[in-house]
């Protein structure tokens, strides 16, 4: 009787985990960005979230009727960038960049980061880029 219990709890735990797991990977996924084609945008830094699970650039886009739009470009957690040299500090409220993105099929105004520069130098590309 004890050993059937045993059986019982572990495959209810490994149940839950398979559970877990495939929520994980979604959260994961980049089925809302449009990955068939890039946009190319110039902005100036409004606040740099690095912070998990993603790091997320807020910036303001001057169209050239002279509306502003607001975007959101999310990439990789902060380890990936911590890495690569990055801090809280490397995108400061100001600077200008060029940022790469697939955005999302929804319209929303944000996107996956493919490429990013800051200054003209390139400082972040996606593995996935290109």
């Amino acid at each position: 009787m004890k050993a059937q219990r045993n059986v019982l709890a572990g495959f209810l735990v490994a149940g839950g985990l398979l559970l877990l797991a495939g929520s994980l990977f979604a959260h994961h996924s980049q089925a809302m960005y449009d990955t068939s084609r890039d946009v190319t945008l110039t902005g100036t830094v409004t606040k740099f979230d690095f912070v998990n699970p993603h790091v997320r650039i807020h910036f303001q886009v001057k169209k050239d009727n002279g509306d502003v739009e607001q975007w959101v470009g999310e990439s990789a957690q902060p380890n990936n960038f911590r890495r690569r040299g990055w801090t809280r500090s490397t995108l400061k409220p100001g600077d200008q960049i060029i940022v790469t993105v697939h955005a999302a099929k929804d319209g929303t105004k944000e996107g996956h980061i493919q490429s990013l520069s800051l200054g003209g130098k390139e400082i972040h590309r996606s593995p996935t880029a290109d």
